[in-house]
């Protein structure tokens, strides 16, 4: 099995390249991981900096003493990806994130779409926001990843096609079979640059979201001869542009 991950602000070492892992990533290392002498394991910031390390000794019930063997940065992969998420309901949003995450997504964006019955405003919307960011950190740990997904904030549908806009490939997952939409299988994608995908709502992409899409330069495509909902499409969809990309070689 890989070793566990933990996040850290740095990697200030003291004596000896000791690192002192405390907190709530020692609490966890220590009370539930339950991580003994000789047990390797990883520090990261979740910007792509890792520290390899092996245990030391723990102390009490938070505090992990690890000496730091090494510590590297992992290149931005290429080509970037980019999943522009609509909201869905109650905790599919949350699911959509996490598997996404453990997939590879890169970075990934709540949008507001006109069929969304999920409605982020105010406090409410802060708090769910806060949720995706913490789904995001807790599966990339839980995925051995040292580089996070970027959740952005709320989204509308003009910024969206702004950020399409700006992609050297840009794509709208849309199941109108009849309209005779790309298969995503066979589009021709950039080895490096920006990949932008768009999951609509449980309701579909509206139409005049889609013309605005099109105007910015995406195009409609399709996963398959299924529909899937949109807190999985999404993560299908990455793991498709990975495998395709040859992220995943």
């Amino acid at each position: 099995m890989t070793a566990p991950v933990f996040v850290v602000e740095n990697f200030d070492a003291g004596v000896g390249g000791r690192y002192v892992l405390d907190g709530p990533e020692g609490r966890h290392a220590v009370s539930v991981k339950r991580l003994k002498a000789g047990e390797d394991v990883i520090l990261t910031d979740g910007a792509g900096r890792r520290a390899d390390c092996v245990v030391l000794v723990a102390e009490g019930k938070d505090r992990l003493i690890v000496q730091l063997d090494s510590v590297s940065e992992e290149p931005p992969p290429q080509p970037r990806i980019t999943v522009v998420q609509a909201l869905p309901k109650g905790d599919r949003g949350e699911l959509a994130v996490e598997t996404m995450t453990e997939v590879g997504v890169d970075a990934i964006v709540p949008w507001q779409a006109a069929r969304c019955i999920t409605q982020w405003k105010g406090e409410r919307g802060l708090k769910a926001l806060g949720k995706w960011r913490a789904t995001a950190r807790e599966a990339g740990k839980q995925s051995r990843r040292v580089r996070f997904p970027e959740v952005a904030d709320a989204a509308s549908t003009k910024q969206v096609a702004a950020l399409l806009a700006k992609a050297d490939f840009a794509a709208v997952l849309h199941s109108d079979f009849e309209r005779g939409s790309e298969p995503l299988a066979t589009a021709q994608l950039p080895d490096e640059g920006e990949i932008v995908l768009v999951v609509g709502p449980e309701g579909g992409v509206a139409k005049d979201e889609l013309a605005l899409f099109e105007e910015a330069g995406a195009r409609a495509y399709v996963l398959g001869p299924t529909v899937l909902r949109t807190s999985t499409a999404g993560t299908a969809a990455t793991a498709l542009l990975l495998g395709r990309t040859g992220r995943w070689s």
